[in-house]
């Protein structure tokens, strides 16, 4: 799983990687992101989203997470500073041409930085969420960090703000897998690559954001897919692996990713691979 997994991505000081962007945003819409709804799932309950809710969605991708909000009946806003290939998908799922001109008045999506979806007329935000999963990419919280400064004085005093990240490394199979990206992308390792999530990611970025955590949780998102292809097109997607795809080639980074998930291919030629992921509720003061 900016992930990243994952992102609707968080920006990162890394190698400028040699792939096909929009590829790589139709393969995350398509085949990865579908991996992280029982999060976003379990998130939206947990805050009872519904018609009330006026939702900030930072690194907001393809849009699938502000899809489900907007299901529940949320207005919703999203922003996307650092993926146009997979901003342009969120377009065509949540604004449709099919749509009336009053459904399109609760559905945002903008190109740029928090401030940029802010106006003298925006009402506060009653939620922000940066479901991009911190907990992979060295400097990957720092990133985070630079969105949620920018986004929560835009939330009503005392607003939920969902960060994630990504669960103890023994309780995520895929970790196994994306030690291959930290391999083959030294020695840029210092910028870009996987390392093992930490307990306290999440509270670390929300201290320094001025939140205060209101509790959290823990989500079982296995990663499935339908055969090999699907498997290594999707953990492509979420970025993870750029850094590795510059430092070697494509066919390398195909090669040894392929050999990692074989342990994970079963008798019928799907991939299976148990993951958890932590959110953590804070709030804004």
């Amino acid at each position: 799983m900016t992930p990243t997994l994952v992102r609707q991505h968080l920006p990162h000081s890394g190698p400028t990687p040699r792939v096909d962007l929009c590829a790589r945003a139709r393969d995350w819409s398509e085949i990865q992101e579908r991996m992280l709804v029982p999060l976003y799932e379990a998130a939206y309950a947990r805050l009872e989203v519904g018609p009330a809710t006026r939702l900030l969605g930072l690194g907001c991708g393809s849009g699938l997470a502000l899809l489900m909000a907007a299901s529940r009946g949320a207005s919703v806003t999203g922003v996307e500073p650092s993926s146009p290939e997979r901003l342009a998908l969120a377009r065509q799922r949540l604004l449709p041409p099919a749509w009336d001109a009053r459904a399109r008045t609760d559905v945002r999506l903008v190109d740029g930085s928090p401030e940029d979806a802010a106006g003298a007329e925006t009402p506060a935000f009653d939620l922000v969420t940066a479901f991009e999963p911190i907990g992979c990419l060295a400097g990957d919280s720092e990133g985070l960090g630079e969105l949620l400064a920018a986004a929560t004085p835009l939330a009503r005093r005392g607003a939920p703000v969902v960060l994630a990240g990504w669960g103890p490394p023994e309780r995520c199979a895929t970790s196994s897998v994306l030690r291959v990206a930290t391999r083959l992308a030294d020695p840029l390792r210092s910028t870009a690559s996987w390392r093992p999530a930490r307990r306290d990611d999440l509270e670390e970025v929300a201290q320094r954001a001025g939140l205060k955590p209101d509790g959290s949780g823990r989500v079982a998102c296995p990663f499935g897919y339908a055969d090999m292809d699907s498997a290594v097109r999707g953990l492509l997607s979420t970025g993870l692996f750029d850094a590795a795809v510059t430092a070697t080639d494509q066919a390398q980074v195909d090669k040894e990713l392929t050999e990692a998930l074989h342990p994970f291919r079963r008798p019928d030629g799907t991939v299976w691979m148990s993951n958890v992921f932590r959110y953590l509720i804070a709030r804004t003061q």
